[in-house]
């Protein structure tokens, strides 16, 4: 018999108890909302040591889960193919927030050696409005982020092609700068149109001297300084749309809210 005010036994059950949703005290419930990252290697690379999809993890622990899906050498094009299979229209909470970051191999030049990758740029331009309509259609409070291209150094690239292959490397340029900045201008064109917040990369990184070999590692991808670039951009765009990590709740209550003699009250 309990006497008024006291707690009541531990359950003696192997398996600790499962509360409902919404038990822990009117926080987010058990299920953490979602952060999904959606885009191509720059993307997929993101989790690596280093990488901006890491660091969100890290600036949203236990605020919410960050997803990776990216996909290396995939277009706006091919990513149509995705969108109805990691976002479906019912079944599953939609995510809280999705970044939208194409547009590097899309601005692959034709004629060259990744001109299979290369989509029109009002293609690309159309591709993107047909994503971020499908996501509004998923959820109306969703924070959808585009990303620009990151800028190209095009000597860094035939350095990597001249490591890769030797002197059976391609001879011409198979992205430039002045053409990645073309597809982040339509990046950027559209974000106004939609009235969505955009990222621009391409310009951010460019502003930093020497940033072809500070921010890119192989006049493409991203080294950790590049990452730490998006990482910071993206963080400060979420937080302009009021996803401030530091006031947004944990999952369940902090520990310094359970007491060590009745744990149980922190979790009604």
């Amino acid at each position: 018999m309990m006497t008024p005010g006291s707690c009541p036994a531990a359950p003696t059950t192997a398996h600790p108890p499962i509360c409902p949703a919404g038990a822990n005290g009117g926080s987010q419930g058990l299920v953490r909302p979602r952060m999904v990252l959606f885009g191509d290697s720059i993307t997929e690379q993101s989790f690596r040591p280093g990488g901006w999809g890491a660091a969100l993890v890290d600036t949203y622990s236990r605020k919410a889960d960050v997803v990776v899906r990216g996909y290396s050498g995939y277009n706006t094009r091919w990513a149509l193919f995705l969108i109805h299979h990691i976002f479906p229209l019912d079944g599953i909470a939609p995510p809280l927030v999705t970044t939208i970051f194409f547009g590097a191999n899309d601005a692959a030049l034709l004629g060259r050696t990744s001109e299979r990758q290369h989509v029109p740029v009002s293609e690309y331009k159309d591709n993107l409005k047909r994503i971020v309509n499908h996501l509004k259609d998923c959820s109306n409070s969703m924070v959808i982020v585009l990303i620009t291209p990151p800028p190209v150094d095009e000597e860094g690239r035939e350095r990597f092609a001249r490591s890769m292959y030797g002197e059976n490397a391609r001879k011409l340029p198979e992205r430039t700068n002045e053409m990645a900045g073309v597809y982040a201008g339509q990046c950027i064109e559209l974000a106004r149109e939609m009235h969505i917040p955009c990222v621009n990369i391409w310009s951010k990184m460019q502003e930093t001297k020497g940033w072809q070999t500070l921010y890119l590692s192989d006049g493409l991808h991203l080294t950790p300084e590049g990452n730490a670039v998006v990482h910071k951009e993206v963080v400060k765009t979420l937080r302009d749309a009021g996803l401030k990590a530091e006031e947004m709740q944990y999952d369940f209550p902090h520990h310094s809210k359970i007491d060590g003699s009745c744990p149980d009250k922190a979790f009604q």
